[in-house]
């Protein structure tokens, strides 16, 4: 894949920019970041779902940057407004969110100055862009509970060739459909396995499955490898520790799942960010539990508790509606339906064209049937 970036400042704006960022909140969110500089007012809005999430979250730190926004109740569409006037700030990112900590960090490059930032552990793939393709000057220094960044502003890099690793989100359902299915394997290879990304390997290790990387390399900082999977059918509960929830955000559902197969109970906490997705994925995956025929209950702080039952058979028809264009909803009732069985209705399969548009097709290479 071919990437050209600009200089902070090489922008070239025209008059009556209209930007759809579709189903995406992180093309959402960075575009607001990387486009503060602008000297033209931006129109930027997205699809019925992205139009209902929340931007405040880059909003307010933008805006302390310097940037200028005109949104309702901070949600799409809102207009990026005309400005010249940035500033580097330190700035406390306390949702664990790489998109807020991303925003600021490219925001902080049209800034004259040093912009420092304090964030709770997440995604930190930016940090490595910066740092090992673009050679801007970042410092980087972890402690027990936070990492500190350090960045200064208004640097030069130049475009660059980068190839795009797979994707240890999408490899995760296939992950998953090979661990609960019978006499299987799967080897995928070239997935990128930064450690803030394999939080979902982790927890599934865990609860006792043996998820093993091979052949693994270095590119750009980033760590690549292949990913082999046997299925097991002697999966454990687990009582999560929180601090693992931010390293595997947008594999709950899929986590959720394995829980109902094992057998006795597991226990997550401090889930709300489910709810500030596509949809609200923590009350989806109580939903789809709860069609399952497995015992769940909401319980404080944002959480589940889910009894597992590894002979559960589903008797009744299954209906899966009004997704608000959730592709992982969608793709985690498919894995449900191959590997707990059941007759599963699931409408909206067009939510993974923006995401994963080849899903499908892969699950017939692999044997899955559906009509």
């Amino acid at each position: 894949m071919y990437c050209l970036w600009k200089r902070t400042l090489g922008y070239k704006y025209k008059n009556d920019i209209f930007l759809d960022a579709g189903n995406s909140g992180t093309t959402a969110r960075l575009l607001c970041a990387s486009l503060i500089d602008t000297n033209k007012d931006i129109n930027l809005t997205g699809d019925n779902s992205l139009r209902k999430r929340d931007m405040q979250r880059i909003i307010d730190p933008l805006k302390r940057i310097g940037a200028r926004f005109v949104s309702k109740k901070g949600k799409l569409p809102l207009v990026i407004k005309a400005n010249n006037n940035l500033k580097p700030i330190n700035y406390f990112e306390n949702l664990g969110s790489a998109q807020c900590k991303s925003a600021v960090m490219i925001a902080a490059l049209k800034t004259p100055g040093l912009t420092k930032l304090k964030c709770l552990p997440s995604r930190n793939h930016t940090e490595l862009m910066f740092k090992n393709v673009l050679n801007i000057p970042i410092k980087i220094k972890k402690n027990n509970k936070y990492d500190l960044i350090q960045l200064q502003g208004l640097q030069n890099f130049k475009s660059f060739d980068y190839n795009i690793p797979g994707d240890i989100s999408s490899a995760s359902f296939f992950i998953v459909l090979t661990l609960l299915s019978k006499n299987s394997s799967i080897l995928i290879k070239n997935v990128n396995i930064n450690p803030t990304r394999t939080g979902i390997v982790n927890i599934l290790n865990m609860m006792g499955a043996k998820i093993k990387f091979r052949n693994k390399k270095r590119y750009k900082g980033e760590q690549n490898a292949d990913i082999f999977v046997k299925s097991n059918n002697n999966l454990r509960s687990i009582k999560l520790n929180p601090k693992f929830n931010s390293l595997a955000i947008d594999e709950f559902l899929l986590i959720f799942l394995v829980a109902a197969t094992c057998k006795g109970i597991s226990i997550f906490k401090n889930l709300g960010e489910l709810n500030k997705k596509e949809s609200k994925r923590l009350d989806w995956g109580f939903k789809i539990l709860k069609f399952m025929g497995i015992k769940v209950k909401k319980i404080k702080n944002d959480g589940l508790k889910i009894w597992g039952d590894p002979n559960l058979k589903i008797k009744q028809d299954i209906i899966i509606k009004d997704f608000l264009k959730d592709h992982r909803v969608f793709m985690v009732s498919v894995i449900a339906a191959l590997t707990i069985g059941g007759k599963w209705i699931i409408h909206d399969p067009d939510s993974i064209k923006t995401s994963f548009p080849k899903f499908l097709s892969i699950i017939r290479e692999l044997g899955g049937k559906y009509n």
